[in-house]
């Protein structure tokens, strides 16, 4: 095999941070500026790599471009790329080809692996390259000058984009950017090579690359309907405030807070919170306009007008997922419409509602479940919608990371809870309260008390996890330290779990040898601490060490990673126990979804996205439910004994069952 690295630097009016790359590329206005490419040979040969300039065409090398088209089509040629999504898509519009994702490999997703950051510029200072190695600074300011509109002022003639001619020095310094991409993006694989994804990830980001490539289509009439309702309804309820207060700007928080003032009441802030507060003793007007100011403040269309703008001329939303988007644990992360985090559905009879909304019967809606933002977002998973001809079947694994915790640890009873009846909350309460299962019935204190500790307690929280859990605040705070030492008695060998991994994980460091236990190793490279799960796959944690944390605590594991707080690089972002505990059970959960993915592909089925634990496969009326469940509940290799069941159901579509 042949290898071949390349870049590219492009043109779109789309804002490619806004509408996502398939949306930019898709746009009518799109196009390849320049392209950097080397062979691996040419580059152990000390030479520079090939630029070919598409925008000044009389310059472009025509032997080099067709070579360039030649070797992006030949199966026997490995290309890479940093961020191979984008290459991969950019390039597939521009010469007219497909680009299978089997052909690439992508050098951001190897860092992702290591738990370093997206940026190639953030990669190259954290791997301490020299500066001829390291991502030009000056990039940036290129890319908004030659790859973004421009806005057109008397000094530039009125244009709106600036050409090479425009500004030829700047033009060659752009080129020598695009060639040093291609220098930095094999630096850094060239330093990260002995730590190579396995065949089974790369065969996992193919599958990614081609659920993304395929998209899932949007009910455009719907939203569309939805955004034009509420654009009028802003205007309706602005007009509607200006005529009850007089100002100018009843949305302005300052000049608000002065009319409150002149009806008498004091608040310091008329944030949310100030204003639901208010509420509960306000009436007449000031009620209304309180409501008013509620209402505008919600953003329940804000995913809906994204949608708006990342949908492509396919009639369908490319782009959701981003592999590898969780650095610990190698979870995808939402993009875009962010699909993993959309609200819950509360509303019974969802399709019926759907249905009024559709035909953009607001009256109707509102007086039959409630207020508009509140059916907005519910209705939002129902924007997603299946092919013609087909429905969605939805499945997920039924309480995976508590299943997972369970056998990780060791804790039998949890797995035979899993093993029969299923009901985790009731058996939690059961043990924790020493009471019979069958006397907690759904909606009973005992058993919202277990649901609680289970969803707060698995990775070694306490008394803020409860709190943090507990959103209708029904335990009160004395009852809290009780609960969690009952949850921590009942479960001996999680606790037990927390402490082993933590100990493996600083004996690694410290003696920088292997560690093994039942289902796990703990290995130290090269200061990465490395943590083999079941499947094989090792999640890492980048410039690992033992030290003082950042509020004083000694003897703490700490590693390189991003700062929660300031979005930075840090060196001393801390773990212990129940955090690694957390990473392993998510990490692990993650491997089966992405080994019950691969099962469905292979048998031919079409997933269009997957949401945390479950997936959803656009699938014609000849494939069962029954089908996919048991995939789902096939057991894995790697992981004998851990009970897995699948969860189906099947609808035109997407929603909460």
């Amino acid at each position: 095999m042949r290898h071949l690295s390349i870049d590219i630097e492009t043109y779109s009016e789309a804002d490619i941070k806004k509408v996502g790359a398939y949306r930019y590329v898709d746009d009518s206005s799109f196009e390849i500026l320049l392209m950097a490419y080397q062979w691996e040979e040419d580059k152990e040969l000390g030479l520079e790599p090939i630029l070919l300039d598409c925008c000044t065409r009389d310059q472009i090398k025509v032997k080099e471009y067709l070579e360039l088209k030649k070797a992006l089509t030949d199966s026997n040629i490995i290309k890479h790329a940093y961020n191979a999504n984008f290459e991969r898509t950019a390039l597939a519009k521009h010469f007219g080809v497909s680009m299978p994702p089997e052909q690439w490999e992508c050098t951001m997703v190897h860092a992702a692996t290591l738990g370093l950051p997206g940026s190639l510029g953030d990669v190259t200072k954290i791997l301490g390259f020299e500066e001829d190695k390291a991502k030009d600074k000056e990039g940036k300011a290129l890319i908004q000058y030659f790859c973004k509109p421009c806005k057109p002022t008397k000094t530039n003639g009125g244009r709106t984009r600036n050409l090479p001619e425009h500004d030829p020095e700047k033009w060659e310094k752009f080129k020598a950017y695009c060639q040093q991409d291609v220098v930095a993006e094999q630096a850094v694989a060239d330093r990260l090579a002995k730590w190579k994804p396995s065949k089974e990830e790369k065969e996992l980001w193919d599958l990614d690359q081609a659920i993304n490539d395929r998209g899932v289509k949007l009910d455009m009439p719907f939203v569309n309907g939805i955004v034009e309702y509420d654009t009028k309804h802003q205007i309706y309820l602005r007009e509607e405030a200006v005529r009850l207060t007089n100002l100018e700007n009843p949305n302005s928080n300052n000049q608000l807070k002065i009319w409150l003032q002149e009806q008498g009441i004091e608040t310091k802030s008329v944030d949310k919170e100030n204003i639901a507060r208010l509420l509960q003793e306000a009436y007449g007007t000031v009620k209304r306009v309180l409501e008013i100011k509620q209402e505008l403040g919600k953003t329940s269309t804000k995913k809906y007008i994204t949608m708006q703008d990342c949908i492509c001329s396919d009639g369908r939303l490319h782009g959701s997922l981003q592999f590898y988007g969780a650095n610990r644990t190698g979870r995808w992360a939402g993009r875009l419409v962010q699909v993993h985090n959309l609200p819950q559905n509360h509303i019974n009879d969802i399709e019926l509602c759907r249905e009024v909304v559709a035909e953009r019967d607001f009256e109707t809606a509102e007086m039959m479940w409630g207020q508009m933002p509140f059916i907005l977002s519910q209705l939002i998973r129902t924007a997603f919608v299946a092919s013609p001809d087909n429905r969605f079947i939805v499945s997920d694994f039924s309480a995976i990371e508590a299943r997972v915790l369970a056998w990780i640890a060791g804790e039998q009873w949890r797995l035979d809870v899993f093993n029969t009846h299923g009901k985790i909350y009731e058996a939690s309460a059961s043990q924790m309260f020493k009471v019979p299962i069958e006397s907690i019935t759904k909606g009973s204190k005992l058993r919202q008390q277990g649901k609680i500790a289970e969803l707060a307690l698995g990775y070694g929280g306490s008394f803020g996890a409860i709190k943090a859990m507990d959103k209708e605040e029904s335990i009160p705070d004395q009852e809290i330290y009780p609960l969690v030492n009952n949850w921590r008695k009942a479960n001996p060998n999680i606790i037990k779990f927390w402490g082993l991994v933590e100990a493996a994980a600083k004996t690694a460091i410290r003696e920088k040898r292997q560690i093994k236990t039942k289902w796990l190793k703990f290995m130290f490279e090269e200061n990465i601490l490395f943590i083999q799960l079941p499947s094989g796959r090792k999640i890492a944690y980048w410039n690992a060490h033992i030290g003082t944390g950042p509020k004083g605590q000694e003897d703490t594991i700490l590693y390189g990673g991003v700062d929660q707080t300031t979005k930075q690089w840090v060196d001393n972002v801390e773990t212990y126990g129940g955090k690694l505990t957390e990473n392993i059970v998510q990490a692990i959960a993650r491997d089966c979804l992405a080994t019950a993915m691969m099962r469905v592909a292979a048998k031919g089925h079409s997933i269009v996205m997957h949401v945390h634990d479950e997936m959803i496969i656009d699938a014609p009326n000849n494939v069962t439910n029954q089908e996919i469940t048991d995939i789902m509940s096939t057991s894995i290799v790697w992981a004998p004994g851990l009970p897995l069941k699948g969860d189906t159901y099947d609808t035109p579509f997407y929603k909460k069952d």
